[in-house]
């Protein structure tokens, strides 16, 4: 039974890789039929954020519920959500692009080789992630000096996540601007990464 299940899986990742959708008409009535009905069998999307998910896991739920998952990604200084990806996108890793009620536009971070036309080395424009429009709040209440420092004169909101920006327009968060140290010998390190690390290897 494990080894149908693995074929299940690996075929339907397979089939999303490629493009032709979560169904499968043999697989889906054997096997995850089961799984859909221990959420009601009527679930027809389903939408994550607030923390970043692993592209392996969001592929795995995906084919298992045969419902697309949408990732979203924003602040509570947003107002929740400012970018979605589609439905129907294959790609995971991303948080798609920015809703209607929202613009986004990538600052330089020179100290951290990231620039928002790209080096020679990578095109793809990179730097920290920031927002504008109606939804983006306009300060932090009776707190004119933290308002200062994460809102510019003219209303863009800067996320302190470092975003890159690929040719179709979606968005994925790569680092953050914000709460790194600089060490003796001058490289910028972002603590998360460092927790990452020691998370990872204490369930190896």
């Amino acid at each position: 039974m494990q080894s149908l299940f693995n074929s299940a899986v690996e075929t339907k990742l397979a089939n999303l890789k490629a493009g032709k959708g979560l169904d499968h008409g043999c697989y889906d009535n054997i096997l995850f039929k089961k799984i859909r009905d221990l959420l009601g069998g009527r679930v027809r999307m389903m939408i994550t954020g607030s923390a970043p998910i692993a592209g392996d896991v969001l592929d795995f739920l995906k084919v298992c519920f045969s419902a697309p998952i949408q990732e979203g990604y924003g602040m509570t200084e947003t107002c929740a959500g400012t970018v979605i990806t589609f439905a129907d996108d294959p790609q995971t890793g991303i948080v798609g692009g920015p809703l209607q009620n929202v613009k986004i536009k990538l600052r330089d971070i020179p100290e951290m080789n990231y620039y928002s036309s790209g080096t020679k080395e990578d095109p793809t424009p990179k730097g920290e992630v920031m927002m504008w429009g109606p939804s983006i709040m306009k300060g932090y209440f009776k707190n004119p000096e933290k308002t200062a420092e994460a809102v510019t004169p003219d209303g863009w909101l800067m996320s302190g996540d470092v975003g890159a920006v690929y040719p179709n327009g979606a968005l994925k968060i790569i680092d953050r601007a914000k709460n790194i140290f600089k060490l003796s010998q001058g490289e910028y390190i972002a603590p998360e990464k460092l927790e990452n690390v020691y998370v990872k290897s204490a369930y190896v």
